[in-house]
This record gives C-alpha cells, sequence and structure tokens, in this order.
C-alpha cells in the first residue's frame, strides 16, 4: 500500500513549490537535507540522479546529482522540508524538459522525525527471496558439439521446461537483463520483464545461431559475431552467470548495480541439466536522509 501511495504522488508530477508566490519566497527561510546513500553507481553522461520530497501529496525535486560520493547537502525551502513526508530518489535524462519524475525511482522511505531510512525494495522490487535456475544448452543451431556455449533460464528438472527464475514484478522504469561474465567481461543475454516468456531480443540477437530463437524463456547463445578480443562459440564452464535489474531506458552496456542473483558456472557442469543461481552481490540500495 505504501508503495501505491508514494507513486500516485509522484505520478502527478506536481511541484508544491510553484504554487508559492515570489512575496512568499522571498520570505521563506531554508534548510539542510542531507543525503548518506549507498550502493549507488555512477550512470554515465545522459542521466543523473534527482531527489525529491513529498509534500501534500505532490513532489518537489530537492536538486539533482551525478555524483555518488556521500554525504551530499542540498538546500530546501524549510516549511517544504518540515512537512514533507516521504524522500524519493529518481533517475532522470540529464537533459530533462519534464519537470514531473520519472519512472525509473530507485529509492524511498517515510520520514520519522528529522530522518528517513530509505531503501530499493519497496520502490524497486524486493528480492529477497528470487532464486535462479537455468542450464548450458545452444539450441538456436542445428550444431549439438558446442551445447557448453549458450544460457538458457528455464528449469528442466521435471523432463518439462519451466521458467527458471523466481523474481518479483518490478515496477515501470525497470527491467531484468541476463549476463555471462566472460574472462571479466559482462556480455549480456537480453533484457525482460517477465521470466516466463523470451526476452527482448529473441529474434534479433546477434550472437544467436541461424535455426531457431531458441525456446520461450530469457537466454543466449553465443555462436557467432563475438566482440572484439572473444572467440564464438566459447565454453559457460568457469564464466559467471548474473541477473541484473536495470533502468529503462539506460545508457550503459555493463550491469547496473543491482545484481540479485549470481553464480559461477561449474567447471564440471552437464549441458541440458539445471544449475542454481545463489544471491548476488547487492540485492538492495540503502541510505539514510536527514533534515535538519
Amino acid at each position: 500500500m505504501k508503495k501505491k501511495m508514494i507513486l500516485a504522488a509522484l505520478a502527478l508530477g506536481i511541484f508544491a513549490s510553484s504554487c508559492s508566490n515570489d512575496d512568499d519566497n522571498s520570505s521563506s527561510s531554508n534548510s539542510n537535507l542531507v543525503l548518506s546513500l549507498d550502493g549507488l553507481e555512477a550512470l554515465g553522461d545522459d542521466f543523473v540522479y534527482e531527489g525529491w520530497i513529498i509534500v501534500d501529496g505532490a513532489p518537489v525535486s530537492t536538486g539533482t546529482f551525478s555524483s555518488v560520493v556521500f554525504p551530499q547537502t542540498y538546500v530546501v525551502d524549510t516549511d517544504q522540508l518540515n512537512s514533507a513526508t516521504t524522500f524519493v530518489l529518481s533517475i532522470e535524462p540529464a537533459v530533462d524538459s519534464d519537470p514531473a519524475p520519472a519512472d525509473t525511482k530507485i529509492l524511498a522511505g517515510d520520514f520519522s522525525g528529522s530522518s528517513a531510512n530509505v531503501d530499493s525494495n519497496g520502490i524497486v522490487g524486493d528480492f529477497s527471496a528470487s532464486t535462479g535456475t537455468y542450464i548450458l544448452a545452444t539450441p538456436t543451431d542445428a550444431d549439438d558439439t558446442n551445447e557448453e556455449s549458450g544460457v538458457w533460464f528455464l528449469d528442466n528438472s521435471s523432463g518439462s521446461a519451466v521458467a527458471g527464475l523466481d523474481l518479483p514484478t518490478l515496477t515501470d522504469g525497470w527491467v531484468y537483463e541476463g549476463w555471462a561474465v566472460l574472462d571479466g567481461t559482462p556480455i549480456s543475454t537480453g533484457t525482460f520483464t517477465d521470466p516466463a516468456t523470451a526476452d527482448d531480443n529473441a529474434s534479433t540477437s546477434l550472437f544467436k545461431g541461424d535455426t531457431s530463437d531458441g525456446p520461450a524463456y530469457p537466454g543466449e547463445d553465443y555462436l557467432q559475431n563475438a566482440p572484439a578480443g572473444m572467440t564464438f562459440p566459447t565454453d559457460l564452464r568457469g564464466a559467471t552467470i548474473v541477473i541484473s535489474v536495470e533502468p529503462s531506458p539506460d545508457n550503459s552496456t555493463s550491469p547496473f548495480t543491482l545484481k540479485p542473483l549470481a553464480g559461477m558456472v561449474p567447471g564440471d557442469a552437464s549441458v541440458h541439466a539445471p544449475i542454481s543461481l545463489g544471491a548476488g552481490p547487492v540485492a538492495t540500495v540503502t541510505g539514510v536522509v536527514t533534515r535538519n
């Protein structure tokens, strides 16, 4: 319910400060809002973070930033800051003509007294119960000698394929993305929102074979058009498989900070056999926001 209330307030896209006239602004006092956030990463040149406080049900911007070194302090109208019930952090285009918050919100939390404990669990997704299973196979070509060069997020332990990923439904502005990390370089398997359907590049992947698009689950065959410095087909045994949560739109070719599932492919892994993913390195972004 709290998440729905926050998202509804942000969807209004109304700046409470716009209701004040010049005389009100000239006589108002300011206070400090201090952000101490953990786990954020730089967004590159095209996007910035923007803070928002919810005042009388409407979002009020507290400013944008690119640096992920904290603490950071922002000057905010005292009356609005004292009236704020919630803090929200969004990801916005660096050049942004829309004054309302974007869909991609990464942190949120309610104020209690002078501070708010914020995290990504409610505003992005709670990944504490997430699990994953995948197989090594290359179903997109007619060659059965390179099966260790493909990864598919399905579970065939019952004899029939079912979805291999148990993940929460993401809020607007976020998608899942699979990765195989080969010699330290992450190569995407594609983005998806539903683990029980094919990923977004199922029919357009440059890496897959020419026979089919593969099963109706997220995954990838690394068979051709290898990136510079790599050779396809490859052997994924010993590589690391990762499921990340990505902002959408996303201008980075690397995994975002949220990585709820990950695991190394065993060196003796058998093809077509289910392999489990473990907990990833970052399932939650957290922080504390203080007003004074």
